[in-house]
């Protein structure tokens, strides 16, 4: 998913900086792709779940691109396990790599996108966490992206002043994120009410949208990605 998104930003006209933990090669390809295309792009090697890291990582962009306009807080782990199944250091490193991440990176990013009065943060969530939706087994990834709704709409009255917003992309079931529109017409979606699958520009068609100037007007706010699998 971040890598479509990143791959949108950039045909958008947006220099890009990325992150990985341990894939280095695919965020070469992605760094590459990005910069054929006229674009500056780098990669980070980082843990978020490692408040340094994630400091890190949002520094390293603002530092190398003299500013910093874009959040997209894409990184979440998560596990099908009960709750009983379910250690504690289970449970602190999802909810660290989906909300407390997302809690680092933003806060570091607002520093800087306040000097310029103008910024766009991004959160990923997960369809039906605006209502805190809980599903079997996915405690831990349903109570963390919980969080982030409550998390980015705390912020967005905290920035909006600045000419910050604050806002969440909840995708429904994407089983492959690099399906293409065109492919995905052409296959059933039993679970969606449009009928096909989803995809991930069809997450990056929203994110492009939120980080826009015509959706300056919009902040705090949850944008459902999900075909109507979850109504």
């Amino acid at each position: 998913m971040g890598k479509v998104i990143a791959l949108a930003l950039a045909e958008a006209g947006a220099d890009v900086a990325i992150t990985y933990r341990t894939r280095a090669a695919e965020a070469r390809k992605v760094v590459k792709a990005i910069q054929d295309q006229g674009h500056r792009s780098f990669s980070v090697r980082a843990d978020l779940t490692r408040p340094g890291d994630a400091r890190k990582v949002v520094e390293t962009a603002a530092g190398e691109f003299g500013r910093l306009d874009i959040l997209v807080n894409n990184v979440g782990e998560w596990v099908v396990r009960s709750v009983e199944e379910t250690d504690l250091t289970t449970w602190r490193r999802v909810v660290d790599s989906n909300l407390t991440a997302t809690y680092v990176c933003s806060r570091t990013a607002v520093r800087y996108m306040r000097r310029n009065r103008w910024g766009r943060i991004v959160n990923l969530g997960a369809a039906g966490a605006y209502r805190a939706h809980g599903s079997a087994k996915m405690s831990a990834f349903y109570a963390a992206k919980a969080g982030i709704v409550a998390f980015s709409k705390s912020l967005a009255r905290e920035v909006g002043k600045d000419g910050i917003t604050v806002n969440v992309v909840s995708p429904g079931v994407i089983e492959d994120p690099e399906l293409t529109a065109e492919a995905a017409r052409r296959l059933k979606g039993k679970d969606t009410a449009v009928g096909r699958p989803g995809t991930g520009s069809d997450v990056a068609a929203a994110v492009l949208f939120l980080v826009s100037e015509e959706a300056a007007f919009v902040t705090g706010d949850v944008i459902g990605v999900t075909g109507g699998w979850l109504l």
